[in-house]
């Protein structure tokens, strides 16, 4: 029995028998056209063999895609209504025992998925993707690839090179982990209810060694905080305040780090910072030490 996506009316009449009113503060906008889940796949390349981890599946259009693939899918809800229900939708539409696993749970805290999924696939409510993006990969050291659909701004964001406009501390820390690129964009008509911001896929490959430990990494992420506090400054002044003190101190570290005291945040890549890391932490005067 072939899977069965879901239609506008399908959505509309679940949502109706579980009392389900779309929230902004749960970030809730159901996508109701199969074409454009079939694409989300399709962009991320799933197969069979695949394990893949869903957040947020709702109602479960994205996740019935998925599923068509013959892969695994483990899904993370946090409304419990939504969990319940979505194994008996998944049956009902064709999906085979054992494929689907329902994780009832804020996705910002869940530290363990069964089966080590690989493979990321959502549709990220805007309110809370860069944490959840950033929570999972630093989480979940078995996931190789991803597409998730963002806000058009925060893909945008995420995929910047240095130097761009909207380069920030979003785009480094999601660096930290390897290359992101935009893969796509989503008509706002194929949502319930209409959101009023545009969307867009954007997707990763995680590099296959580590950039570094844990300690580094926390490290490396206290620099690009401060460094995008301040944006405007110079480095030698956004970050005086944890590299020794002054601005003279601070271009010290700088100079040792191969980065110029004159340069402004939004123009270092994450190589730039995780090596201003490890010079202040061959220092050991670190301000921001790992298990802070």
């Amino acid at each position: 029995m072939p899977v069965s996506l879901l239609g506008a009316a399908d959505i509309r009449r679940l949502a109706a028998d579980l009392d389900v009113v779309p929230t902004k503060k749960l970030g809730q906008n159901f996508v109701v056209d199969a074409n454009t889940v079939r694409k989300i796949v399709a962009v991320a390349g799933v197969t069979p063999d695949d394990r893949v981890v869903e957040v947020g599946p709702g109602l479960g259009s994205l996740t019935l895609a998925v599923l068509e693939t013959g892969a695994h899918v483990v899904a993370v809800e946090i409304d419990h209504r939504l969990a319940a229900r979505l194994p008996t939708t998944a049956r009902d539409r064709g999906v085979p025992d054992g494929a689907l696993t329902v994780v009832a749970a804020d996705a910002l805290r869940v530290a363990e998925l069964p089966g080590d999924p690989d493979v990321l696939v959502a549709n990220l409510p805007y309110n809370v993707s860069v944490p959840v993006l950033l929570h999972f990969l630093e989480t979940f050291p078995h996931l190789r690839r991803g597409v998730v659909m963002v806000q058009a701004e925060v893909g945008e964001r995420l995929a910047a090179p240095p130097g761009s406009k909207v380069y920030g501390a979003p785009s480094a820390k999601a660096a930290w982990y390897g290359p992101w690129r935009l893969a796509g964009t989503v008509s706002r008509q194929v949502f319930w209810p209409v959101p009023n911001v545009d969307s867009v896929l954007v997707g990763f490959t995680r590099d296959p060694q580590p950039r570094g430990d844990e300690d580094e990494r926390r490290r490396t992420f206290a620099i690009v905080d401060a460094a995008f506090q301040q944006r405007r400054k110079m480095l030698r002044q956004a970050l005086s305040a944890i590299l020794g003190g002054s601005a003279a101190a601070a271009s010290e570290v700088l100079d040792r780090a191969g980065v110029a005291p004159t340069a402004r945040g939004e123009e270092l890549s994450i190589d730039d910072f995780q090596r201003i890391a490890r010079v202040v932490a061959e220092s050991g005067a670190d301000p921001y030490p790992a298990d802070s």
